[in-house]
This record gives C-alpha cells, sequence and structure tokens, in this order.
C-alpha cells in the first residue's frame, strides 16, 4: 500500500511497528538512527515516517526540519513518536516540521489511524504538488491561448453571486425605513401620552439612551442604503467588466469598459496620509458602438491602468504631499478618438518612472517584468498585446522616457475590428 520508514534507535519498537505496519499491507524500512533516515529518506523516498524524538547523532527535530527543507522531500508526512505530552513540547515539534504525534506506548488503533490520516494528506499534497507544476507548464500556453478567459467568469460569478443578495438588501430598505420611523413615531406617540414612566420604565429608557439610538438609527439605515448602493455599482461594473451575459461578438461603447476598468481600481486612486491620490483626466472623443470581444478589451484596459497606476506608486516613494507641484502631481490620462472613420485610437498615459529604452522592446514578452519580486508575473502587457494585435488586427504601442511617463497607444481597426484568428 505504501512505503513506511520507521526510525527508532529501541529494536523493540522497530518490531512492533514493524509488524503493527506490515499487517495493515504497508512496506516497512528501518532506521537505527537520524543520520541512517536521512540517506533512506534521499534514496527511497517513502511516503510517510514514523521518528523517534530522541535518538543519537541526529534527533527526530532536526530529521524532521532537513526533510522539510528538502524541496524533493517536503511532502513526507512526518509523525514524531514521543512520550512527551506537554503543549510546549509539540509547539516545538510542529515548528520544526512534524505533521503529527504518536505518544508512546504505542497503541495499535492510533497508530494505524494516524498513518491513515497520514497517507490521505500526504496523497493530497502530492495532487497539490502536480496540479501546481501543471499550471506553470501550461501558464505560457494560457497567454497564447486561453486569453484570460476565465478572469471573465469568474468577475461575472462573482457579480452574479453578489447580486441576488444586495438586491434583497437594498429593496428591502426603504420598508425598514418606513417601518423604524413608525416605531419611533409610536414610541413619541407613548411618551406624550404616558409623559410620567414607571421606575421601571424609567430606568430602561435610560439603559438603551433612547434619544440617541431614536436619532442615530435613521443614520445608520442610511449608511446601510449609502453601502448597498455602492455595491450595487460594483456589480454592474463587473457586468460590464466580465460581458460574459452578452454576445462574444457585439458593437458596444468602449467608453463603458474604461469606465468599468477605472471603476475596480478605484481604491488604488484615493489619498493617503502622506501621499496625494492619482487624478484620472478624461478626454474622450466621439466614438459610435464599436464590435469587438467586450470581455477581452476590458481586461487590457485593466492591465493597461494597473501598470500605469504600479509606476506612479513607484515614484511616488521619492515624493511627499509638500515636495508635489501641480505638473508633478500623479495623473493618469486617457484620451480616445477617432481617425479618418476607420480606427479608433486609445491613449492610456501616465506621469511617472517610465521606461528605459533597453527595457522597452521586451515589455511585450511573457513573463517579463521590472517589478519587483512578487509584486508582477509578467503577463499583463503579454495578454494586453495578444488581444489587441492577434484577436483585434490593431497595435499595441509604448512610448516612455525615465523619470517623464509612458504613454500605451492601442490602435483598432474600426471596419474590420476582428480577424479569424484562433
Amino acid at each position: 500500500m505504501a512505503k513506511i520508514l520507521v526510525v527508532d534507535d529501541d529494536i523493540t519498537v522497530q518490531i512492533i511497528l514493524q509488524e503493527l505496519l506490515e499487517s495493515e499491507g504497508h512496506e516497512v524500512l528501518l532506521a537505527d538512527d537520524g543520520e541512517a533516515a536521512l540517506r533512506q529518506t534521499k534514496k527511497l523516498k517513502p511516503d510517510l515516517i514514523i521518528c523517534d524524538w530522541m535518538m543519537p547523532k541526529l534527533d527526530g527535530l532536526e530529521v524532521c526540519r532537513r526533510i522539510k527543507a528538502d524541496p524533493q522531500l517536503a511532502t513526507i508526512f512526518l509523525i514524531l513518536l514521543t512520550i512527551r505530552e506537554q503543549v510546549a513540547d509539540r509547539v516545538q515539534g510542529l515548528d520544526s516540521g512534524a505533521d503529527d504525534f504518536l505518544s508512546k506506548p504505542i497503541e495499535p488503533n492510533e497508530l494505524q489511524a494516524r498513518v491513515r490520516s497520514g497517507l490521505r494528506l500526504r496523497q493530497l499534497n502530492q495532487q497539490l504538488s502536480q496540479a501546481l507544476h501543471h499550471l506553470k507548464q501550461t501558464q505560457s500556453q494560457l497567454v497564447q491561448s486561453e486569453k484570460m478567459s476565465s478572469l471573465g467568469q469568474m468577475v461575472a460569478g462573482i457579480a452574479h453571486e453578489i447580486n441576488n443578495p444586495v438586491t434583497f438588501i437594498h429593496g428591502n430598505l426603504s420598508h425598514i425605513e418606513d417601518y423604524t420611523q413608525d416605531l419611533l413615531d409610536l414610541v413619541e406617540c407613548y411618551q406624550q401620552e404616558y409623559s410620567n414612566p414607571s421606575p421601571h420604565l424609567q430606568n430602561k429608557i435610560t439603559d438603551v439612551n433612547l434619544d440617541f439610538l431614536s436619532q442615530d438609527f435613521p443614520k445608520v439605515l442610511a449608511s446601510i442604503k449609502i453601502g448597498t448602493e455602492r455595491l450595487r455599482e460594483l456589480v454592474l461594473s463587473l457586468r460590464k467588466f466580465s460581458r460574459l451575459d452578452e454576445a462574444e461578438r457585439k458593437p458596444v461603447d468602449l467608453h463603458e469598459g474604461i469606465e468599468s476598468a477605472l471603476f475596480l481600481v478605484q481604491h488604488r486612486l484615493s489619498n493617503s496620509a502622506d501621499q496625494p491620490g492619482i487624478q484620472i483626466i478624461k478626454e474622450y472623443g466621439e466614438l459610435p458602438p464599436f464590435e469587438c470581444h467586450p470581455g477581452q478589451l476590458n481586461q487590457v484596459f485593466l492591465h493597461i491602468i494597473n501598470n500605469a497606476i504600479d509606476a506612479l506608486e513607484r515614484n511616488k516613494e521619492k515624493e511627499t504631499v509638500n515636495n508635489y507641484s501641480p505638473q508633478t502631481i500623479p495623473t493618469i490620462k486617457i484620451k480616445t478618438t477617432l481617425r479618418n472613420n476607420y480606427q479608433v485610437i486609445i491613449c492610456i498615459s501616465d506621469n511617472g518612472i517610465g521606461i528605459s529604452d533597453s527595457v522597452k522592446p521586451r515589455i511585450f514578452d511573457p513573463f517579463f517584468t521590472t517589478k519587483p519580486v512578487g509584486k508582477g508575473r509578467g503577463l499583463g502587457l503579454s495578454i494586453a498585446h495578444q488581444i489587441v494585435v492577434n484577436q483585434h488586427g490593431g497595435e499595441l504601442e509604448c512610448i516612455s522616457q525615465p523619470d517623464i511617463g509612458t504613454e500605451m497607444i492601442i490602435k483598432l481597426p474600426f471596419k474590420k475590428c476582428l480577424l479569424n484568428v484562433d
């Protein structure tokens, strides 16, 4: 069934564990100390290890640490065998990499149950590792073929799930407001009719702070109403962004797609304690409905706007509010025009850190990024380029100077906005 390594310097314990595990159909390997255990683990790669805590040469904690530090061995399930029952000891074992504990003297049923549980978790870890490996292998293919359609599906699903409860809450708030006002009016009538309440009632009025409650409760409801309206706006923007409830190819208002992308990044545009917010300047021209894959173009807008915000944030690290002049306030400018009735041009520019000439030729390469480790995956502009060029027969250009800013220019052919490109 499984390959299990038993590590213990006591031959009696080895024999007991071997007999119990082999009775369950497992293949059992034996080691007398920590160093032998590490050698066998690297050579034979067992599915599970049962290791004594106290041993000569290397103790069980060090065995755990070394195995978990090796990426090729880290998924092996480790059970520490010990007589220690204190919480501090168990915490020390877990911090060293142990996955479970088995107390001495060994109880056969407990041993078998913990082994079964460990092997299940080991299998799940292997499946997750394989899935992660598979995802890494296919990531580049997704850039070329899938074009992030799964993002649109996820966004549409989230919008749908949010919409139902938000609509229910928002629709009932007006009734709650009416009911609340009726109840407050009724309380006021009672106060007028019974101007001398009993001591018990007077104490209750004091406890609940009725005057404050009467004034504050309508304000709370008003705040909730504002919150639900904000959620409804978010749902609408998510739907416009995903466009999965519409035909794949459809004439749309490109400005709506830009606005939905801006709404989704609104939280990144606001002021902070020592930094100004990012101002958005929009110069929208007159654009007729444009036939395209709207969900895909919305992804392009979102990628480019997010990159502009990243560039501005990296630039803001050098400045404080007092250092900014009107000309250097972080700004994103979006301009749309229609050229000669056959080409839509969308320019998205920023006054951020800019891009050097040595880097510029590679910005559309898959997995290339100039952002710090962990901040970017190098997929955004590659995906945007694929959508604009391959899916819509357009052009995506970058004009940039270090410390001056960057302008991304999207050119889309109006009459033949879609190519038969798979």
